[in-house]
């Protein structure tokens, strides 16, 4: 999906034979509806008006945020990080569960 700078290739503009865009597109189509949901319900939506599938001229699906306004992003990298702290916080949370499992069965 990127070339060796780590750069996302260009999109498909002209379509060449034996891509598989189609899978491309439809996997960044599911992906992009799964991001679409929880902004939805956050009321979000239209922030990030330019959210939409698209492929790559190697097949790779795309997902687009398109222009968004920089209030935006923060936001969006907020989500994100509290997402990921309350993932490590419930993470965590079960490790001393599973030791003292693992002392009980050991004695």
């Amino acid at each position: 999906m990127t070339d060796r700078r780590g750069v996302v290739a260009k999109r498909a503009e002209n379509l060449m034979p034996n891509v598989p865009y189609v899978r491309g597109w439809i996997q960044a189509r599911q992906s992009a509806d799964t991001l679409a949901s929880p902004l939805t319900e956050l009321g979000l939506e239209s922030d990030f008006p330019g959210l939409a599938a698209d492929v790559n001229v190697l097949g790779d699906g795309l997902v687009r945020l398109g222009t968004i306004r920089p209030e935006a992003a923060l936001l969006l990298a907020e989500l994100i990080t509290s997402g990921l702290a309350a993932e490590m916080l419930d993470s965590t949370a079960q490790v001393p569960t599973d030791a003292l499992e693992s002392r009980a069965s050991a004695a």
